[in-house]
């Protein structure tokens, strides 16, 4: 018997077929659709191909204009929507544009650069990313896919298209997701790690008839490596099965929710080799929403009564799509005390008068005697249009009698932060439930990050009543850092 000898050319020949048999194979499996298809991926697919418009182009029958993808790491979310848009440019379009939408232009080459890459190259579509740094636009046929950072939206991105994908639209600005999704003619869709517990995507989008939402978590993707899923299985803080997780997205045990001291059996190994994060198991292993790692204000107390102690208030100026928030305020030598008194914008002095005045904040007898209580306020004019500005805003207070002075900000806001948690800080509880809104704030107001390592600088969001308090905190401690204010908290003979 004679082996059988295979040349290169042949051997080049054979591994060519396999890899067209492998490219044939995913794109039959983009509209074969089996037990093996990634979730997300069947959710989009099948949402689209649901839609049903009428003569005019409306959505009828339940039909969805975009959807809502949720999940943990690794679940198959982006890799799901590049697949999608490789369906609708082989299979669906001819000439459309699709628009990929995240937070910076810059932030498409630190991951989306090289799943578009590793992907087109699985289908075998020639694209850019091998050689190029800045890729703006690719191709596939004659459909065109553009990358577009939040910090470069414009009137050029503004003419209209067929189709949009915001990729980890929790840092995507609700303004920008509204101008881009009106002028978006067919369908849109967007995904994230839920690392928020409020977020406008929540508040506004999801709960819309027209929008469809999926969660899903690694376990969902038959195609995650051993490595990616032990790496996040290492995260569990808690022994396997011995908790369960609701409809609603709660951890429970013991029939009860899991907090603080309700806390299911250790996960011992986990535990041991130190893997166990409980907040990074919850948003990147189960998909489920709350952020806790990088809150500024880590720990903070509900109560239903106040002390027995004089007190102030505080505000922080909301004009337009940013809260009005005013706290009464007090604080001793260990704890910081405030009640949430408003929570809206308002963007007259007109307006700010009457939450005074219903709220029964005692103001000056006359022009000439300074005598009413005392609030604190932002003295910022960052946001001023017309006459909507801080400044603006105090003077015409003052005009009404007000006792209303501005905190100067000569010294950082970590520095007023970092000497307020050194105290108890306590949230009075009102029977408008006003006090939701500090519970959100508390568990969203965040350090930023950086190549995601937190840095000791917070964002500017989720930190309204926040703010409002810090303005008390400073004028108790710092009577000099309020402008017009001659008198300490302590001096000012507070009235009950």
């Amino acid at each position: 018997m004679t082996d059988v000898q295979i040349t290169d050319d042949e051997l080049f020949e054979l591994e060519m077929l396999l890899e067209e048999q492998k490219i044939d194979i995913l794109k039959d499996g983009l509209i074969n659709l089996s037990a093996d298809t990634n979730p997300n991926y069947q959710f989009l697919y099948t949402s689209l191909k649901n839609q049903v418009r009428d003569k005019r182009g409306e959505l009828i029958n339940n039909s969805v204009a975009g959807c809502i993808l949720e999940g943990s790491s690794r679940s198959g979310k982006t890799w799901s929507g590049i697949d999608f848009i490789i369906w609708l440019c082989t299979h669906v379009e001819k000439n459309c544009t699709i628009l990929v939408v995240r937070e910076t232009f810059a932030s498409f080459s630190e991951t989306l650069y090289d799943d578009f890459k590793r992907r087109m190259d699985d289908f075998g579509l020639p694209h850019p990313f091998e050689s190029a740094q800045i890729v703006k636009q690719i191709r596939i046929g004659y459909n065109k896919i553009k990358f577009v950072g939040c910090d470069k939206v414009g009137k050029k991105h503004g003419a209209g298209s067929d189709y949009v994908f915001f990729n980890e639209i929790m840092h995507i600005p609700e303004a920008v997701f509204n101008q881009l999704k009106m002028r978006c003619r067919k369908f849109w869709w967007a995904d994230y790690n839920p690392s928020f517990t409020d977020h406008w995507v929540f508040n506004k989008v999801e709960p819309r008839p027209d929008v469809g939402f999926l969660r899903t978590t690694f376990r969902d993707n038959q195609h995650i490596s051993p490595s990616e899923r032990n790496e996040i299985l290492g995260l569990e803080p808690w022994l396997p099965d011995s908790y369960t997780i609701t409809n609603e997205g709660e951890v429970w045990y013991l029939g009860k929710p899991v907090d603080d001291k309700n806390q299911p059996p250790k996960h011992p190994t986990n535990w041991e080799s130190g893997t166990a994060d409980e907040y990074e198991w919850r948003v990147y292993g189960l998909g489920l929403r709350g952020s806790m790692k990088g809150a500024v204000i880590k720990q903070m107390f509900f109560i239903e009564e106040w002390p027995d102690i004089a007190h102030t208030f505080a505000n922080d100026f909301g004009f337009t799509n940013d809260p009005n928030a005013l706290v009464k305020y007090a604080e001793d030598d260990e704890n910081i005390w405030f009640e949430v008194k408003g929570y809206e914008p308002l963007d007259t002095s007109e307006k700010l008068n009457d939450l005074f005045f219903e709220n029964g904040i005692i103001k000056n007898k006359s022009d000439k005697v300074i005598d009413g209580e005392l609030i604190t306020c932002d003295s910022s004019d960052k946001y001023t249009s017309e006459n909507k500005g801080a400044v603006e805003m105090v003077k015409a207070l003052r005009k009404l009698n007000w006792n209303v002075k501005k905190v100067k900000k000569t010294k950082s806001v970590m520095y007023w932060l970092t000497s307020m948690k050194k105290k108890k800080i306590h949230c009075v509880m009102d029977k408008e439930k006003l006090w939701k809104h500090a519970k959100k704030e508390r568990e969203n107001y965040k350090f930023k990050q950086v190549q995601g390592i937190f840095i000791n600088q917070p964002i500017d969001k989720h930190n309204h009543i926040i703010d409002a308090v810090r303005y008390g905190h400073i004028a108790h401690n710092s009577p000099t850092e309020v402008m017009g204010t001659e008198k300490t908290v302590a001096e000012m003979g507070v009235v009950w």
